[in-house]
């Protein structure tokens, strides 16, 4: 219905009043309907995080997870309630990254290891807890896969020492090469080929002790000090049946963007958790 409204403008003359009609506000909403109606794409664009919101999230997540392991020294320290609080939170960023293939280029480089609940690394860390004598620098995981699309190289490499004769935290290097395979959008096969030990940093204490038992400071003495930073030990990892192939293992890589990978160990059950690192020269 119409309403009227008299002007406050008219000047009475004993006529009849003169009406401005005013349709109400609906009936303009009704004839301009067009103009107000979303479009079913705009509409469901709308009801979309957007993708920065997306991104936001993942980041909060991420950080959530690596303030969950951050007082576990790597693995080695955990109560039930942290694993499980660990657990969670891995699902979680998980969840962000699944069911795409995993992308070889992004992949490519060295990854600092930040925790896992693998047991064949958790007993090095046992180790290093215990025994005065040796200790564990920081553990990396290297792939080597730029430019490939089924595979590459990839390297454990762990940084260790024995305090007083090699330098602290990386006095040797200990890596463990495999070729691997992807088999699936997110699994790859390991096969293990070799173990070496190199990269010897001789303390100071043991590079004046080598110095001053052999005198002057002569060509022996530099030459002993030479061999033992360019020692190198490899030995082949190989499956004693020949009909085999050597030693290997399924490694699920679910989470990876810039800054984190995520893995699952397939039948151990051991979880790791990297963020990028400096390029690592081996």
């Amino acid at each position: 219905m119409d309403l009227a409204f008299a002007s406050p403008l008219y000047i009475s003359t004993g006529r009849r009043r003169a009406v401005d009609k005013i349709k109400p506000c609906g009936s303009f909403l009704l004839s301009n309907k067009k103009a107000f109606t979303l479009s079913p794409r705009s509409a469901t664009l709308a009801s979309q995080p957007t993708q920065v919101a997306i991104e936001f999230e993942v980041e909060n997540k991420k950080h959530d997870l690596l303030r969950a392991i951050q007082d576990t020294q790597r693995g080695l320290v955990t109560t039930a309630d942290q694993r499980s609080s660990i657990e969670e939170a891995l699902v979680t960023v998980e969840g962000y990254n699944r069911g795409a293939p995993i992308d070889l280029e992004k992949l490519d480089g060295t990854w600092r290891l930040q925790y896992t609940s693998a047991p064949d690394v958790l007993v090095l860390l046992e180790a290093a807890a215990r025994l005065p004598f040796f200790q564990v620098g920081q553990i990396f995981q290297k792939f080597e896969c730029r430019d490939q699309s089924r595979g590459g190289i990839i390297r454990n490499v762990v940084q260790w020492s024995i305090p007083t004769l090699l330098e602290e935290q990386e006095g040797a290097t200990l890596l463990v090469s495999a070729k691997f395979d992807l088999v699936s959008i997110r699994n790859v096969y390991l096969q293990f080929e070799e173990i070496t030990f190199q990269n010897l940093k001789i303390s100071e204490e043991v590079q004046a002790l080598i110095a001053s038992a052999i005198l002057p400071r002569s060509f022996i003495s530099l030459q002993i000090l030479q061999f033992l930073r360019t020692f190198k030990a490899q030995i082949p990892v190989t499956n004693p049946d020949p009909g085999r192939r050597s030693v290997g293992g399924l490694y699920y890589l679910s989470y990876l963007d810039s800054n984190m990978l995520l893995g699952r160990a397939v039948g151990s059950g051991g979880v790791f958790v990297f963020t990028r690192a400096q390029p690592f020269i081996c």
